[in-house]
């Protein structure tokens, strides 16, 4: 094949790459959730391989993950939409004067008339909050409702995904390290680099969300705080907000109860926030799960999260770790060779 043929070949199969990638867009959350199940779970599948074989093995795989995952959600669904509701009508309830609530605005108060909010202002203000919130709510199970078809498009091409490249991840290795222009270990070390950041960034953001929501439950249940499943739940959402993260709900939590005179409490849960929730989970918890080879440095990091959030919205969150780690290691090679060819 002349060169003018092959450069022609080369362009057009750029655009084909191009093309598919447009096409599978709307579902490509779910083909990329499905790949990092895959990488998470080898471990289990290739433990089945000799007992069940190589096609019930992923089979066996995808179905628990899939039906795990569902239940999960689903779960967290309705502690947040059925006792956030049942929370936001006892919030209204407790806004009098010997309420709970009421109480805690009235120490509250004290404090904001010195810069002109009078305490019944924020005690309108607060009963104006919680009827939101409830309104809000509402309207987020009618939005999550009507996304149910999309959800289960997406779950659907998960499994699919998942299914093949337990099976065929080795073959995909190979065949792209046959087709595509760079060394052949040039293209098998960024694909291992892809599993590797694939799998520490499901289980980072994923695994250590639960379990900061699980140790939350536990320290609202010891601080006797009302509704501690749905803080909890509300716990592991906001631990995938970078920066904050876990601090927008105990913390808001542990002042409520100083002010609402149960100092001791108060106290409990945001030393069991700060030690617990936060400490155990980032220095015990995540290194566990991820390990702590080839990370990323923490700012990088934390710019992949906030940039990734920022470009694609929560799906940032996965993604913006795994291109950025990608191009590192892409850059990383370039800056190898170009040191070879120094030398």
């Amino acid at each position: 094949m002349a060169s003018g043929e092959r450069r022609a070949l080369g362009w057009t199969a750029i655009a084909a790459a191009a093309a598919i990638v447009w096409i599978v867009m709307p579902i490509g959350l779910g083909i990329l959730l499905g790949t990092l199940l895959a990488f998470t779970l080898q471990p289990v599948f290739e433990r089945l391989l000799p007992k069940l074989g190589p096609r019930w093995s992923a089979l066996f795989t995808v179905l628990v993950s899939t039906l795990a995952l569902a239940g999960s959600t689903a779960g967290l669904a309705w502690l947040l939409l059925a006792r956030g509701a049942a929370l936001a009508r006892e919030w209204i309830a407790s806004l009098g004067p010997n309420g709970q609530v009421g109480a805690v605005l009235s120490a509250a108060g004290r404090v904001t008339a010195k810069v002109g909010i009078s305490p019944d202002e924020l005690a309108s203000r607060a009963r104006a909050l919680a009827e939101t919130a409830a309104t809000r709510a509402a309207a987020f199970a009618e939005a999550l409702l009507s996304t149910t078809a999309s959800s289960l498009l997406a779950l659907f091409f998960a499994m699919m995904s998942m299914h093949f490249i337990l099976r065929n991840w080795d073959t995909v290795v190979r065949r792209a390290a046959e087709s595509l222009p760079l060394r052949p270990d040039y293209t098998s070390a960024l694909l291992a680099e892809f599993r590797r950041v694939g799998r520490a960034t499901l289980l980072g953001t994923v695994g250590t969300g639960i379990a900061q929501g699980l140790l939350a439950t536990i320290g609202y249940m010891i601080a006797r705080v009302p509704e501690p499943l749905f803080f909890g739940a509300a716990t592991a959402v906001a631990s995938l907000i970078p920066a904050v993260g876990t601090l927008l709900v105990w913390v808001p939590v542990g002042v409520a109860l100083i002010l609402g005179g149960h100092l001791t409490r108060g106290i409990l849960e945001l030393g069991w926030g700060t030690l617990v929730v936060a400490g155990i989970s980032d220095y015990v918890v995540r290194p566990m799960l991820v390990g702590g080879r080839g990370e990323m440095p923490a700012v990088v990091t934390f710019a992949a999260l906030l940039g990734g959030v920022e470009v694609l919205g929560p799906k940032g969150l996965i993604v913006g770790p795994v291109v950025m780690s990608i191009a590192i290691a892409v850059l990383r090679l370039y800056f190898r060779e170009s040191r070879k060819m120094r030398t």
